[in-house]
């Protein structure tokens, strides 16, 4: 399965107007459309995840995920934040890129680590930061999946 694949329009934000990391993750589930106590769980248990160790991986870069009973299968969202944010990212930088991924703790395709994996293989590409903060249109971000991500 190929990274485009997994993406939907609805699911993609190119402006987030999040100020802090919590109202990023806020944002980025927004996306998935779930229902608003679903929405609440999931939040926390990002938040979690995030305390352990920032999913900021550098260049621009965070990839918030988990496993949550909340979603039934793989879910990705994908949001941009032109003036960056302070995501505590490892190397320090504001983060301009955001992937969410969240499945279930239970995953028949068991696809989630290796959507993770192809995410960061996707983001260490020296090229990947600009070719994302040119990017128009949802349209255009799969387009750019579809050449450059694994």
């Amino acid at each position: 399965m190929k990274l485009r694949d997994l993406f939907t329009p609805e699911a993609i934000a190119l402006d987030l107007e999040a100020r802090t990391k919590d109202d990023a993750l806020l944002e980025l589930i927004a996306l998935l459309e779930l229902p608003e106590k679903p929405e609440a769980t999931l939040f926390k248990t990002l938040k979690r995840r995030e305390n352990l160790g920032s999913t900021g991986i550098g260049k621009g870069i965070a990839i918030p995920h988990c496993r949550s009973l909340v979603v039934t299968r793989l879910r990705l969202a994908y949001g941009r934040k032109p003036g960056g944010l302070d995501f505590k990212a490892i190397d320090g930088a504001l983060v301009h890129n955001f992937f969410l991924i969240v499945a279930p703790p239970l995953e028949v395709s068991n696809q989630y680590l290796p959507v993770l994996g192809k995410i960061a293989q996707f983001a260490k590409d020296p090229e990947v930061p600009a070719l994302l903060a040119a990017v128009e249109t949802p349209a255009e971000f799969i387009d750019l999946l579809g050449r450059k991500a694994p």
